[in-house]
């Protein structure tokens, strides 16, 4: 009876409508739109896997694995150091034990990244504080390699994340547990900034789609958007007091201008949330996922706006769906296994296979089995002709800048292709920013540089560096040149080239004194800064010595004539011998030769700052003396006479 009273009772004009049955049920039929609704996940067969790879068992939240169309990139498990695994993407199936590793590394390998715009080019961290490159042969590694092309020193602790710049050329991020990250410039082997903002560990970086700015989620719970010529935060969140203590991740959308972020919070819930750079005081939207204890890794598709979530330790992939209006994220299905992941290895846009209508492509690397299983993201489709619309064009191998022209204050998009036939689609304007700043207070302190050099890096052909570096004469340095980011952070580094000269005073006179002695080397190297922390193994930096028997010389005979003599003759017969045994048609080719002709001009210019250098340091050594014998003379003089 109360219930029929109820129903009887009328709404008047100035109550609020009530739903008819006949909106509830339109309601309640209402689906989202969306091409990717109905995407699922396959599993190839055994034969398509990668079988008996010893994966890591490190619990370091990183992927371990790095891919692209040519090759797939493993970090192993190793008794000592650290190296890691890198074979030709179509050698599936069993893995021989005695497979080729790159093994250069003295700690165990964190990280390892593919360049962008050069298949055969790979980065990788290290517990030993350095990031290094490699340079993969197109046809595999035939033996172990162990000389990198790059090394890249710089951090005080172990390097945990490295991310390659997506649109300039030879721009590496790397962060540290040393709460820094640095922005190398890898075509010179230099560092172009540090960014020293974090108060605590960093746990993510993520690069916005033209590579002006980068997101980091750090371990006092804030979300920084930095500018990496600036080398200062652009935006950043308040405390969020509802994150818990684990590691959390951010991740750039795109061109939209926001940030994407997975966390637990302070109830052990995994949840996500939606940033607007412009607005950082307060998430756009915030949804809980479940209460697992594992970390969410977010894998995001710019060219499908779909973002992928994958629990490290967990058996399923979930994805969303990424919408300009609220609410923003859009659940759309997940991908579940039998098995757990340890991490996950995404195929760039331009390797996935259109026939089979794959949008994504991910190799997952098994937490309990020595195996990787590609997992391919279908969206179902009828025909298997080319689809436009969930092919969009993608990032290409054509870098938009190179990376002075990027660190000079360029900015541009993208260079776009098209997914059916490779051609490029774009060509984005260039826009002007501000070049390189170095403004942070802490590169006035203790240089945070160490060491960094390139190890037989290449050097364009028929170009021959002409300017000198600060305290040299052009006479004596017509082969070497100061770069443009070298120019931009000088501060970084307190003393450059082999035998640095430091200003002190002593009776007020000027005196240099060399940092510390440096014997000639036939290694090709270009430049060594020292700094208070310098490393002084040959391992570390790639220079002979540091405190061995040959660098106790006396100055005399290290700067002799006849020492750079026997030098150079020793020198030129070392590199006929390998010349002759590399072949008769490699010495036939001009390439080889030119820089082989580049090679013994720089080399025969370092022998000559040498000498130039011991020649200054005999006249001041000289001037000292001078300086030394007046007031003893002066003294003799005035024994036995009189003050009137």
């Amino acid at each position: 009876m109360p219930f029929q009273v109820a129903m009887e009772v009328p709404f008047s004009e100035s109550s609020p409508k009530s739903p008819s049955p006949d909106n509830n049920r339109q309601m309640a039929f209402k689906i989202r739109s969306s091409k990717f609704r109905h995407i699922y996940g396959t599993i190839p067969k055994k034969d398509l896997c990668y079988e008996n790879i010893r994966i890591t068992r490190n619990t370091h939240d990183s992927n371990f694995c790095a891919v692209n169309p040519k090759f797939l990139a493993v970090v192993t498990e190793t008794g000592g150091g650290g190296s890691f695994l890198c074979i030709p993407l179509k050698q599936s199936g069993r893995v021989d034990p005695k497979t080729p590793h790159i093994c250069g590394h003295a700690g165990v390998v964190l990280d390892i990244k593919f360049n962008p715009f050069n298949d055969n080019i790979i980065a990788s961290s290290s517990e030993d504080c350095t990031v290094k490159v490699w340079s993969i042969p197109e046809d595999g590694l035939k033996s172990n390699l162990s000389e990198w092309i790059v090394d890249l020193h710089g951090h005080k602790r172990r390097v945990g994340y490295i991310e390659w710049h997506p649109t300039a050329e030879n721009i590496l991020l790397s962060a540290g547990f040393d709460y820094k990250c640095v922005l190398w410039n890898v075509e010179q082997a230099e560092p172009v900034n540090v960014i020293s903002c974090h108060d605590n560990t960093v746990f993510s970086m993520s690069w916005s789609q033209d590579g002006s700015l980068f997101s980091t989620s750090c371990k006092d719970k804030k979300l920084r958007i930095i500018d990496p010529r600036m080398a200062r935060v652009a935006a950043e969140s308040p405390v969020q007091d509802n994150l818990g203590s684990r590691s959390w991740k951010s991740v750039f959308l795109g061109d939209t201008g926001r940030v994407f972020t997975s966390y637990h919070s302070r109830f052990c819930d995994r949840e996500i949330a939606v940033w607007d750079i412009k607005n950082m005081s307060a998430p756009m939207r915030t949804e809980g996922i479940d209460n697992a204890s594992s970390i969410l890794l977010p894998y995001y598709d710019q060219d499908t706006k779909i973002m992928y979530l994958a629990g490290k330790g967990d058996s399923n992939i979930r994805y969303f769906e990424i919408d300009d209006e609220s609410p923003y994220t859009h659940y759309l299905n997940s991908f579940i296994t039998s098995d757990p992941q340890r991490g996950l290895g995404v195929m760039p846009k331009r390797g996935c296979n259109t026939d089979r209508c794959e949008v994504m492509r991910f190799y997952k690397l098994h937490a309990s089995k020595n195996l990787i299983e590609p997992l391919s993201m279908i969206v179902p489709r009828k025909s298997s002709v080319f689809h436009d619309d969930i092919y969009p064009p993608t990032a290409s191998l054509i870098p938009s800048l190179s990376a002075d022209e990027w660190i000079s204050g360029q900015t541009r998009g993208q260079i776009l292709m098209s997914m059916l036939d490779g051609h490029v689609t774009n060509s984005p304007k260039v826009t002007s920013a501000k070049a390189v700043q170095n403004k942070d207070s802490t590169l006035s302190q203790a240089p945070t540089i160490t060491t960094y050099k390139a190890v037989n890096r290449p050097r364009p052909e028929g170009s021959v560096s002409t300017q000198p570096y600060a305290g040299e004469t052009t006479a004596t340095t017509n082969h070497r040149s100061i770069p443009a980011s070298l120019r931009n952070i000088k501060q970084l580094s307190t003393n450059e080239e082999f035998v640095s000269i430091k200003n002190e005073k002593s009776n007020g006179v000027p005196v240099d004194t060399p940092d510390g002695p440096m014997s000639p080397s036939g290694s090709n190297t270009v430049k060594k800064v020292w700094s208070p922390t310098s490393p002084s193994k040959a391992t570390t930096n790639g220079f002979p010595g540091g405190d061995n028997e040959n660098h106790c010389r006396l100055q005399s005979d290290r700067f002799s004539p006849e020492f750079f003599q026997a030098y150079l003759i020793n020198r030129d017969r070392t590199s006929t011998t390998s010349v002759g045994c590399q072949g008769t048609d490699l010495c036939n080719q001009k390439g080889h030769l030119r820089k082989a002709y580049f090679k013994q001009l720089e080399e025969i210019g370092s022998l000559k700052e040498q000498i130039s250098l011991k020649d200054k340091r005999i006249r001041q050594l000289e001037e000292e003396i001078s300086m030394l014998k007046l007031p003893v003379a002066g003294a003799e003089s005035g024994e036995g006479q009189s003050e009137c």
